[in-house]
């Protein structure tokens, strides 16, 4: 699954991609140039980047995704509580709600997921 590593710029990329899927490259360019900076050329490039990791499709100059965000952000999760809480979830969940405080509803989702993880 290392090929879902992504680079900031391509998520924020594969984000746009998401929400409009299935885009026209010329109006992906477009979008880009608004919401990220980009010149049309770092639009192409990027998209025959992703398409040759296997992270894009385009075809006849339509652009979609071939992962889904969810995918992406569970690598990403995985990856994180890999290397800096030595995959326990304790750990992280101690770490990430310190000083925090969570609202009833957040905290009454949190332990249907766990609820349901534990099944």
């Amino acid at each position: 699954m290392e090929e879902f590593k992504l680079f900031d710029a391509e998520y924020k990329f594969l984000d746009i991609i998401w929400e409009l899927e299935p885009v026209n490259s010329t109006e992906l360019s477009k979008v880009c140039l608004e919401k990220l900076g980009w010149k049309k050329s770092t639009t192409y490039t990027m998209i025959r980047k992703l398409s040759e990791r296997g992270i894009l499709i385009n075809e006849n100059a339509i652009v979609k995704s071939l992962i889904t965000k969810e995918q992406v952000q569970k690598h990403e999760s995985e990856t994180l509580l890999e290397k800096s809480f030595d995959n326990s979830l304790p750990s992280f969940l101690a770490a990430f709600l310190k000083d925090k405080k969570l609202t009833k509803k957040e905290a009454e989702e949190i332990k249907k997921m766990i609820e349901e993880a534990s099944k």
